[in-house]
């Protein structure tokens, strides 16, 4: 048995993105029931060295819908810097899911073996399509759907593991 690309990327996103739209709206109902300032949330680091909540959240978009772009593009770049609040960010992630829902699998499926890079200013690193998608553009997702999640669990919103895991595709 095979597995599609689309499968492999697209449908991964998809559950993590709605996943993370859910503990993203479940931050925002902790912070109004306990006094939090949402543009304090925003800037809350897991430590001084690590970016804030804003960068996790829209790192979490940049690797999912940005990759797919990516991918169809040719070349990835870092994420734009965006100064969105609260509300911002919740549709950022909403749209995402949208646009990865409208995509074509067979048109993710085709774009395997196609060349592209991830650029950074000067320095370049080269990929095959699934190669980006799988080694680099999925474990910054997680990384980065992961460090939202733990954020608005440090600050005390009731959080679980099935709300990180979302809804899984089961078998029937």
């Amino acid at each position: 048995m095979s597995i599609s690309l689309y499968t492999l990327s697209v449908s991964n996103y998809l559950q993590t993105l709605d996943a993370v739209s859910s503990v993203v709206s479940k931050g925002a109902e902790y912070a109004e029931s306990e006094g939090i300032d949402k543009a304090e949330l925003l800037a809350t680091r897991l430590r001084d060295d690590m970016l804030p909540f804003s960068f996790q959240v829209i790192s979490v978009v940049h690797h999912s819908r940005g990759a797919i772009e990516g991918v169809q593009a040719g070349v990835f770049t870092p994420p734009p810097s965006l100064d969105l609040d609260y509300a911002g960010l919740q549709a950022l992630v909403s749209d995402a899911a949208a646009f990865l829902r409208g995509l074509d699998e067979r048109e993710i499926d085709a774009l395997q073996g196609k060349a592209m890079k991830f650029k950074m200013g000067d320095f370049e690193i080269p990929f095959s399509a699934e190669d980006f998608l799988l080694t680099f553009s999925l474990p910054n997702f997680y990384f980065h759907a992961t460090t939202t999640y733990s954020i608005l669990r440090m600050l005390g919103t009731p959080l679980g593991k099935m709300d990180f895991l979302g809804a899984m595709r089961v078998a029937s």
